[in-house]
């Protein structure tokens, strides 16, 4: 739409409110009584014949958003809409009040109106409302896109989330189908005896993985601190409390870059269960998803980016040396062994040879894991466990009893992306605060991500924490599969954007807005 056609919409729009008040309308009323929504009226008649509509006298009110308009002189036709279903609307001058008639005369694609009157078919059966009474509900004083059933740029989609939705339907059912993800995910677990709880979103220490935090500060008390990276050290202390299944769906925060899989602030499901180990949990994480693909998808297979992907058990397993070994045999040509991984000098070298540039503060475990992120992680499209990661990037995680640079852990990926992170959890306190203590030399030496000491959970380390294994399942990432969403911000209602100059004027083009990149 050219910026001066846009303005004469702007100003046209803006004379018709004029005109309206003039009326005496109020242009801000109150509610609007509705016998039933669009949605129902629609499901409930969608069969019924004309005959049947003409004979049974079919009166109701309902409101709704103008999607079309359509005149014809003495009379116009309107499709309206509640943003689940669309209903067409016919209004005669000869079938209403002159101020409401002057009142459809005056309504714009995007206004609000309520309306009673009869349902009948029109000559090519289309359902639609013989409208007897009239309400002015809101003015869209902004024009919407100019084809509306479609609004193709991605930012303002992003940016304008409201917008996306009016004009959008697919966008909606993007977020109907989150919904339904999340109610089958608690459903799943409230079977299996889990307790939902909510753990702080501000911690005094920034805990449960290795990541940089948001800092804020307590006015109140003086201190600072963290929005949370993760709930883990507190659900596992209610573990230590005796809660022994127990898991929360809630957002984390974490300092760091934006892309196609990140955004700063997510949704994470994570659960605990006692007696448990790894192992268990990838069992478990396999019927996880087969149901939630089921019951909140239809099927357990769904395409994504062009392939069909299969959460149908059993998956994939392989562990992470294996696969950087394997991988990096085929791309070198040569043959790499797993003991090259696990000494620092020849896992440096191989890491160079591979184009990668390892800093000095990297272990061996650290470059291992990231030439498997480089090589490995692309390649797994079908669900893959990825097991028995390095000690030195687990620093919460149990250690194999017959190799103490190897943790009991896993990662699911699917589609080339992490979807799941578990383990078996570290309990032994003494070398709990072992491990952090390593952690904090990290710190010492420039890594931003290492973990923080938090001595309380030693502390409840110290009062006993049964043999237990707990998972963390992206939530944004898993929608994003199950719905065929290229990116995360197509799966999160508001994503973070970079802030922009806001124009002076009300009512610029979205489509002429820059990138944010």
């Amino acid at each position: 739409m050219s910026e001066s056609r846009e303005n004469d919409q702007l100003v046209q729009r803006r004379n018709n409110l004029t005109e309206i008040t003039k009326l005496g309308v109020p242009i801000y009323p109150g509610a609007f009584r509705c016998t039933g929504s669009v949605l129902e009226i629609v499901t409930e008649h969608s069969e019924t014949d004309g005959n049947t509509l003409d004979s049974d006298h079919v009166n109701l009110a309902t409101a709704g958003r103008i999607l079309i308009v359509r005149n014809f002189g003495k009379a116009r036709f309107l499709v309206i809409s509640d943003g689940l279903s669309r209903l067409q609307i016919y209004l005669r001058k000869d079938s209403l009040c002159e101020r409401d008639f002057a009142i459809a005369s005056l309504l714009d694609v995007g206004d609000f109106i309520g309306l009673e009157g009869r349902l009948f078919r029109t000559r090519t059966d289309e359902l639609t409302v013989w409208v007897s009474r009239l309400e002015f509900l809101a003015k869209c004083t902004l024009p919407l896109p100019e084809k509306w059933h479609g609004l193709t740029d991605i930012e303002t989609r992003h940016r304008q989330r409201y917008l996306d939705l009016i004009v959008n339907p697919v966008s909606r059912s993007v977020f109907e189908t989150r919904a339904r993800i999340l109610r089958e995910i608690r459903r799943f677990f409230v079977d299996r005896k889990f307790l939902e709880v909510e753990t702080p979103m501000m911690q005094p220490v920034a805990g449960g993985a290795l990541a940089r935090p948001f800092v804020t500060h307590h006015n109140a008390q003086d201190m600072e601190l963290y929005l949370r990276i993760a709930p883990e050290l507190y659900l596992k202390r209610l573990v230590v409390g005796g809660v022994e299944r127990v898991f929360e769906i809630n957002r984390n925060f974490r300092n760091e870059g934006i892309s196609k899989q990140h955004n700063p602030e997510f949704t994470m499901l994570e659960f605990y269960q006692a007696y448990s180990d790894y192992r268990e949990l990838m069992a478990m994480t396999e019927d996880l998803l087969a149901t939630v693909a089921r019951e909140a998808v239809g099927s357990e297979e769904v395409t994504y980016a062009g392939e069909t992907l299969s959460f149908r058990p059993p998956y994939r397993r392989v562990a992470l040396r294996q696969a950087v070994c394997e991988a990096a045999t085929k791309k070198l040509g040569k043959e790499v062994s797993e003991d090259e991984l696990r000494a620092r000098s020849t896992v440096a070298l191989l890491a160079e040879r591979l184009g990668l540039e390892p800093s000095e503060s990297q272990g061996p475990g650290k470059i291992t894991v990231e030439i498997f992120e480089h090589l490995c992680e692309p390649t797994f499209i079908q669900p893959t466990f990825v097991h028995d990661f390095p000690t030195e990037v687990s620093p919460l995680s149990k250690q194999m009893k017959n190799d103490p640079d190897t943790v009991e852990r896993f990662e699911l990926f699917v589609a080339g992306m992490e979807l799941a992170n578990a383990f078996s959890e570290l309990n032994d306190p003494v070398d709990q605060k072992l491990r952090f203590q390593e952690q904090l030399r990290n710190r010492q030496g420039g890594d931003l991500e290492a973990h923080q000491m938090d001595h309380d959970y030693i502390r409840a380390l110290e009062y006993g924490l049964p043999p237990t294994a707990g998972e963390g399942v992206g939530i944004d990432r898993l929608v994003m599969v199950m719905t065929n969403s290229p990116s995360i911000r197509d799966v999160i209602l508001f994503p973070l954007m970079r802030s922009k100059r806001e124009d002076s004027e009300v009512g610029t083009n979205p489509a002429s807005e820059g990138r944010d990149d």
